[in-house]
């Protein structure tokens, strides 16, 4: 499987801190970076326009209106250029300054918060990593740390989405949920609503903080709520559940075993499991999730391959943001019975 890391006269549009990825592209920084440094670091500085699209054939040239075609400003005219999507009037662009600016009204400009930006594909896509001030104590060693991650596109189909991704200290879990299901500012289509939307960031900060403190409730209380092997092999097929087209198989299809199995060894291995408090109980089996789909599942073809876009994105966030929904409603369960 491709990276897809996109790449613009000969540079990879990638930074990160931290450990080098396993495709080793990007520009490494040796620490968080400013909004100014990040989008150097990353080949971001660079805008996108809308052009008219046109029906053309030997006899006719006409405009097909209100078609516009997304391209990269500074490749408009030239052989190479790539059209990133097919647009209406009515699209707003957002351009990738934008997108950062949002994370430095929230935080305060300058301030060094940015640990991963990139372009994928052709540049089409576009997502941030940024960390958030404070941290969550879950218990005596076990931390998590704050961050937020926007993705968006200029491709004609992707929303503007915000998501809180907490990452616990101990094993660099990504604790990833969702933000505001419903909540139209948190997940946006380019359109006239969308620069209005972004632009109410205390209204947004409001709902990351209280997104994070209902966080640190539940995994509070998940330390509460022991489980012995069986029970953590029930909440694990919960989790990882068949996809409906063979749900009615009687026995599930291998690799949903595997994954299951993958959740249970790591519910007894994973890092922080030995801290006092943890073990056994429904905090140790949602981390037995966390880590296995971060750090143990295979993605793709490539040992590593894919790893963060599958955590953060694709089916390993599927699945985690399920296995804080089931152990949320098991939690609530518990209080009702209290």
């Amino acid at each position: 499987m491709s990276h897809n890391i996109a790449n613009r006269n000969g540079r990879d549009c990638m930074m990160y801190t931290g450990e080098v990825p396993w495709h080793k592209l990007g520009t490494k920084l040796n620490r968080p970076a400013t909004s100014a440094e990040a989008i150097q670091a990353a080949g971001l500085d660079w805008e996108v326009r809308k052009v008219p699209l046109y029906a053309v054939d030997e006899r006719t040239f006409l405009p097909a209106f209100p078609y516009w075609a997304v391209v990269p400003a500074d490749r408009w005219g030239r052989p190479d250029c790539p059209i990133f999507g097919v647009v209406g009037s009515d699209y707003d662009i957002l351009q990738n300054r934008e997108a950062f600016a949002f994370f430095d009204a929230v935080v305060g400009k300058n301030a060094a918060i940015y640990h991963t930006a990139r372009a994928l594909g052709q540049g089409e896509n576009i997502w941030l990593l940024a960390k958030l001030p404070g941290i969550m104590t879950i218990t005596g060693g076990d931390s998590v740390e704050k961050y937020v991650l926007l993705s968006t596109g200029h491709d004609g189909r992707s929303a503007v989405r915000i998501t809180i991704t907490g990452v616990r200290v101990v094993c660099q879990n990504t604790l990833t949920q969702a933000l505001g299901t419903g909540q139209t500012f948190l997940r946006a289509q380019h359109n006239r609503t969308l620069k209005p939307r972004l632009a109410e960031t205390a209204l947004v900060l409001r709902a990351i903080n209280q997104a994070y403190q209902r966080m640190e409730k539940v995994c509070k209380a998940m330390l509460h709520r022991n489980l012995d092997d069986d029970e953590a092999r029930a909440y694990f097929c919960d989790v990882i559940a068949p996809p409906a087209p063979i749900k009615g198989r009687q026995t599930p299809p291998p690799w949903v075993v595997a994954d299951r199995e993958g959740c249970f060894r790591q519910f007894k291995e994973c890092p922080g499991i030995n801290l006092p408090g943890i073990g056994g109980t429904l905090w140790a089996a949602y981390n037995g999730v966390t880590d296995y789909y971060d750090h143990v599942r295979k993605y793709g073809l490539h040992g590593d391959g894919n790893r963060m876009a599958g955590a953060l994105f694709g089916r390993g966030l599927e699945i985690k943001n399920r296995a804080y929904q089931v152990a949320e409603r098991m939690v609530n369960r518990l209080n009702r019975l209290r």
